[in-house]
């Protein structure tokens, strides 16, 4: 699955060569196959005619006279960006909401010619740096799927590494559009911090999030900074760009800051080559490497998630977090919860002590015009993040959390392959505002890279999968959802049950639970959710079920079959009836 760049899309439909109709049932047809391997990638999808009949719009203002610079181009967007007449999720089902209007960064795509193709998956509110904290099931490196895809933004990497798209949008607080780049070979664009206006992103850390680009060609991303720059008033966080003249240039002396050896401690022996391959690339181009001191830089990181910063990621999900705190992924839950302890001492100590960094970087740009670091120090196994998400998840964001807190712009870019198949990047990070010049080094950079081809896409087939219907406790912000997330079940739709089932609650359990009952006619419709499991994590999970409940098989109101929890004639004894509320979430709410 290999697609043309933006640029080449563009021309071959402003001249005619090829059609946005035609890009985009090319477009379709690569989602579809590709959602055979990873279906976890997207969230939602724009319905394939609909896809056709706004392509055929961007071809009458091409046979018009417009010359669009997106001309046909489709576009995925990260879950967490609002498009209008779509539901933004932030990959958190109670959470989701229809967007009215599209953020100005999509609007901008939009008016340029871009078709925007549908919602793609991510660590649930941009918590994370790996791709595994989703209902919506977590994805793997499109190398080799038995590894992170890095995150948060990992569907918009999977996407456009898989060449199902070649330009998805992302977003990035501590690293979540460089990280999911380098593992998946892209090219991960960092603006400065206001350069591109952030409303209408579900906020992270609303002082320091910033849309960003993933692309597999430099050039790409620029043309992209090209059309979405421009100041937003009614973005309080944008900033206007200095004038040009003012603007700081990285490439004209070109002296590179690299760290000391010993700050490089922790790269695995892969990275470390790759790291130095890379540096001997930027020699190539006229580089002269500077040794510099990075300690300030990866001690102010270390603030994003141990200081005074994490409480922003509270302001978010407080209603929810109050209101129902299960609907949240546990891991992401923990980190928004301990921002609800951080005081206004906590938060003055931070910034005092986050100034002091700062001071500490800007005497690094009078020594150098842009510094060099990896990406990540490694990659890991997605069992492995499962089985220890925190510290795991940390270590990935050694060399990227510290970029937005100091007010820097950063790319990452290729850098080769581990043995295992996955990516390594390596990342230029200049001051704010040097963005332009930033991405004229980063084309140079990969003019003289002469990188490995890029291996084979990971196509095993996936194991046997099973779908589960779920309608009680096991739903998304109940109690034991969580039984679902340990085993990487994937969200496949919320539905309802056919209008032949009764719904009693089984009070007397803790937590309590219902009994979905099959009565033929005279029933009722009834809320439920489906998810997708392996074989092998059906089979433990239905291990758990405990009478008088069981699995059996629940029809569905568009009249297929799931496997489901379904209740012995006993469960009814003493038990409430509780159809007329419409499911289980509904009585919860009344009661």
């Amino acid at each position: 699955m290999t697609g043309s760049s933006v640029k080449a899309i563009a021309r071959d439909v402003n001249a005619g060569v090829r059609t946005a109709e035609q890009i985009a049932c090319e477009t379709a047809e690569l989602a579809a196959a590709y959602q055979k391997i990873q279906p976890e990638a997207w969230i939602s999808r724009v319905p394939d005619e609909d896809l056709r009949q706004k392509a055929r719009q961007i071809d009458e203002r091409v046979a018009a006279g417009e010359s669009l610079p997106l001309a046909g181009v489709p576009v995925a967007v990260k879950d967490n960006i609002d498009v209008a007449g779509l539901q933004t999720t932030a990959a958190c089902p109670a959470f989701a909401y229809r967007a009215e209007r599209s953020a100005p960064i999509v609007e901008r795509l939009l008016a340029a010619g871009a078709l925007v193709v549908g919602k793609t998956n991510l660590d649930q509110f941009a918590t994370g740096l790996v791709g595994t904290r989703s209902p919506y099931g977590s994805l793997g490196c499109v190398f080799n799927r038995e590894y992170v895809s890095g995150g948060s933004s990992s569907g918009s990497a999977v996407l456009v590494g898989a060449g199902v798209v070649p330009l998805a949008l992302g977003s990035d607080t501590a690293g979540s559009g460089r990280v999911p780049a380098a593992f998946n070979n892209l090219v991960g664009f960092k603006p400065t911090r206001g350069r591109w206006s952030s409303r209408g992103l579900v906020p992270a850390c609303r002082s320091l999030d910033c849309v960003t680009t993933l692309t597999k060609d430099v050039d790409d991303a620029a043309l992209v900074d090209s059309i979405v720059t421009e100041f937003d008033a009614q973005d309080p966080y944008s900033r206007r760009a200095p004038a040009q003249n003012q603007a700081r240039a990285v490439d004209a002396t070109l002296r590179v800051g690299v760290p000391a050896s010993a700050r490089l401690r922790d790269l695995a022996s892969e990275d470390r080559s790759r790291f130095h391959e890379a540096l001997e690339r930027v020699r190539s181009i006229g580089g002269s490497l500077v040794e510099v001191d990075v300690t300030p830089l990866l001690e102010a990181a270390q603030l994003l998630y141990s200081g005074p910063w994490v409480a922003e990621r509270t302001v978010t999900v407080e209603h929810l977090l109050a209101t129902n705190p299960t609907a949240i992924h546990p891991v992401v839950r923990a980190i928004v919860q301990a921002g609800k302890g951080v005081s206004g001492v906590d938060t003055f100590r931070g910034i005092y002590r986050l100034q002091e960094y700062a001071r500490s970087a800007e005497q690094l740009w009078d020594r150098v015009d842009v510094l060099m670091m990896p990406t990540t120090p490694t990659i890991y196994r997605r069992s492995e993040v499962l089985a220890e998400p925190v510290a795991l998840n940390a270590h990935l964001g050694a060399y990227t959390n510290f970029v937005n807190l100091l007010d820097m712009s950063a790319v990452a870019l290729p850098a080769g392959f581990r043995q295992n198949g996955t990516g390594v990047g390596v990342s230029l990070v200049a001051p704010a505002w040097a963005d332009t010049s930033l991405l004229h080094l980063a084309a140079r950079y990969m003019r003289a890279a002469s990188l490995p081809e890029a291996p084979g896409l990971d196509v095993r087939p996936n194991p046997g999968r099973v779908q589960l219907a779920v309608v009680g406790a096991h739903l998304s912000g109940m109690p034991l959802h969580w039984q679902l997330t340990s085993r990487e079940a994937r969200l496949v739709r919320a539905t309802r049950t056919a209008n032949t089932y009764r719904l009693f609650a089984m009070t007397a359990d803790t937590p309590p639970r219902p009994a979905l009952i099959h009565c033929g006619p005279g029933g009722a419709s009834l809320e439920l959710e489906v998810y997708e499991l392996e074989m092998s994590a059906f089979g433990s999970f239905v291990a758990e079920v405990r009478p008088p409940l069981a699995i059996g098989t629940v029809v569905l109101e568009d009249g297929t079959s799931a496997c489901g929890f379904v209740a012995e004639p006993r469960a009814t004894t003493g038990a409430l009836d509780i159809t007329s509320y419409g499911g289980w979430r509904a009585y919860l709410a009344k009661r």
